[in-house]
């Protein structure tokens, strides 16, 4: 919005040329975020403490401290994330750029879900909320009409294609699997940080992580020079994604002000289908959806560990970890909460560190 209506008045007030940077909206994109999120956040928390009263159901057959360290904490903090994410995107980022508007109706439209799958185990003081197959379909949903209304907004040969990590010329046509396989992406990102968020702390922070990383793909891609020279496809429009995901991680930091170990709120589906969702579609759009899974690849553990135990559970009835998802695991073997969720946050950061090197090892 400030792109729009004050870039236009540079020549006759140079100080409002900054605005064409990215660089210069980004990180106004990040403080505006990080602000509002201050502001707001000992508000809202009080709000739906008073309003959920005992807080966030806690799941009978979870760790056992958990019920004891857990209960009374209020959940849908997503919400926090979600507003200042929002708003703060809108003043930063070009209100004419369509890849913004396919990114935030996924952002919002798995937070609305979110939201009220929250709501309803609030509402019923139960761990079960949303019917799983609702859930799914609702995501597949609005996951596959971005995809195609993506693919129509690219333009060839990378519409429809699929870039390999480490290969400079390598593009796969995926033709009308295109949507689907995006949906996919997008879904699976969504639910892989909502099953990564289970301790505090443990998911925004790596979430955060995989958002400065596309912050700078997305920079990247979509700036003619830089593509060139590091040999990745050129995605026009892409890098104004750069301020969607600063705005993100400012968010992000702002809830975690909150969230940090004893948390004073949970996001709840509310902001982990919100967040996972939305790198998901940044990674589509800047042809970067396999090395999200390296960026990212502590969520891809976690839903890895939950995908073995059940295979491993019904094929021979017995369990791989000794809970799923994997933080859980750690939990029954004695470990800290602190110390899992540090060490998780170390191993986000390694892997993300790699993930990025594919930028440049082509």
């Amino acid at each position: 919005m400030l792109y729009n209506f004050l870039f236009p008045l540079a020549e006759d007030f140079g100080l409002f040329n900054l605005f064409q940077y990215l660089t210069f909206r980004t990180s106004g994109a990040v403080i505006t975020a990080l602000i509002i999120s201050f502001l707001l956040g000992g508000t809202l928390i009080r709000q739906l403490k008073k309003l959920q009263g005992e807080g966030q159901p806690i799941r009978a057959d979870g760790p056992e401290s958990h019920p004891l360290t857990k209960k009374g904490t209020p959940t849908m903090g997503g919400l926090l994330i979600l507003i200042a994410l929002s708003i703060s995107t809108l003043l930063w980022t070009d209100l004419n750029n369509r890849y913004v508007w396919a990114v935030l109706i996924v952002t919002i439209g798995f937070g609305t879900i979110g939201f009220i799958d929250d709501y309803i185990k609030i509402s019923n003081r139960s761990s079960n909320g949303l019917p799983g197959k609702i859930k799914l379909l609702a995501e597949v949903v609005i996951a596959s009409v971005i995809a195609w209304w993506i693919s129509t907004i690219m333009t060839d040969p990378l519409s429809n294609s699929l870039t390999i990590p480490f290969f400079k010329n390598i593009l796969i046509d995926l033709g009308w699997f295109f949507i689907p396989f995006s949906a996919l992406v997008v879904v699976g990102a969504s639910n892989a940080v909502n099953l990564t968020d289970g301790l505090d702390g443990l998911a925004i922070v790596p979430a955060m992580i995989v958002a400065g990383c596309l912050a700078l793909i997305t920079y990247i891609v979509g700036n003619q020079v830089f593509s060139s020279y590091l040999q990745v496809h050129n995605v026009p429009g892409a890098g104004e994604l750069a301020v969607f995901c600063g705005a993100l991680v400012g968010a992000s930091l702002g809830f975690l002000w909150f969230n940090a170990p004893p948390a004073m709120v949970f996001m709840g589906d509310t902001g982990s289908l919100s967040v996972g969702g939305a790198i998901g579609a940044v990674s589509v759009i800047c042809k970067h959806e396999l090395v999200l899974a390296i960026i990212g690849g502590l969520f891809v553990l976690e839903t890895a560990s939950v995908i073995v135990q059940v295979i491993s559970f019904k094929l021979t009835g017995r369990r791989v970890f000794r809970m799923a998802p994997l933080h859980h695991h750690f939990e029954k073997k004695g470990w800290k909460e602190p110390t899992i969720v540090i060490r998780f946050w170390i191993i986000a950061m390694v892997l993300a560190l790699i993930g990025l090197s594919t930028l440049k090892l082509r």
